[in-house]
């Protein structure tokens, strides 16, 4: 695991990055165009990068924005992209395309999250998940997927639990390895510890009428069924903006549809 630690000098950090990718330092040099021995003596110490190689590095590397600051910073450079808080008068263009983006989404559901899962946003179609939440989850800052897995969350009303807390937890290992972060760590232990049933999975696989993964809910007698999509910024410069995720829930089947527009009427 990748932890950003200031104090550890770049070429460490970077030759865990280039691990963390399973890259050899043959491919990294290649990608990077630069030779393998002034790769090597970079991560070794015995030469220090400029403030345009590590970020030529960090690019091939796939590094997020905050762990490039941290190699600058590592290197004895200022960090080069900023952090700014969302409700800052320079970001209103931001806000105003999540609200926007939000509310075109209902009567579906649709919320913003953060690097680690912490609600931003939602629109008014989040209500339907959370019927029987208990309070203390709801109270700032939520985190959205302990909200899901937590025995009084949304757990009891999710039909496919095991299934879904299985993607869930694949989703968030992955997120701990992209980002190299130690509290999402944290938060995937967490959930892991959770009660909850395994995923059903069946010897053959899928069945083959399964496109995505649903998630599937009672609510008021019945069982509605969603499945969701992930967009981000394309091109962002700034560390905030970039640890934004949009996380969109369209109905999987036609009662749920009929039901979620029955309710704006």
């Amino acid at each position: 695991m990748i932890a950003a630690v200031n104090h550890r000098p770049v070429g460490v950090l970077l030759r865990g990055w280039r691990e963390q990718r399973r890259l050899s330092q043959l491919s990294l040099a290649l990608d990077a165009e630069i030779s393998t021995r002034h790769l090597s003596f970079v991560e070794t110490g015995r030469s220090r990068p400029s403030r345009e190689m590590v970020l030529r590095l960090a690019e091939h590397l796939d590094v997020p924005l905050r762990e490039r600051n941290h190699l600058l910073v590592a290197a004895g450079y200022a960090p080069a992209y900023g952090e700014t808080a969302l409700d800052a008068p320079e970001m209103a263009t931001v806000r105003t395309a999540l609200r926007q983006l939000l509310a075109g989404h209902e009567p579906y559901p649709a919320l913003v999250v953060d690097r680690q899962w912490r609600l931003v946003d939602a629109n008014s179609g989040l209500e339907i998940f959370l019927a029987g939440v208990a309070p203390e989850l709801l109270t700032p800052p939520v985190n959205v997927l302990r909200l899901c897995l937590h025995p009084d969350g949304m757990a009891p009303n999710i039909v496919n639990l095991g299934d879904w807390r299985e993607h869930i937890l694949l989703r968030l290992q992955h997120h701990v390895a992209v980002t190299g972060d130690p509290d999402l760590t944290t938060i995937y232990e967490e959930l892991r510890a959770f009660p909850g049933p395994q995923p059903d999975i069946s010897p053959a696989g899928p069945a083959p009428s399964r496109i995505v993964m649903p998630l599937q809910l009672r609510h008021d007698g019945g069982e509605l069924a969603f499945f969701s999509t992930t967009a981000t910024f394309g091109t962002p410069l700034d560390v905030t903006v970039a640890e934004l995720a949009i996380e969109t829930f369209f109905p999987a089947d036609d009662r749920t549809a009929a039901f979620l527009r029955a309710r704006v009427r």
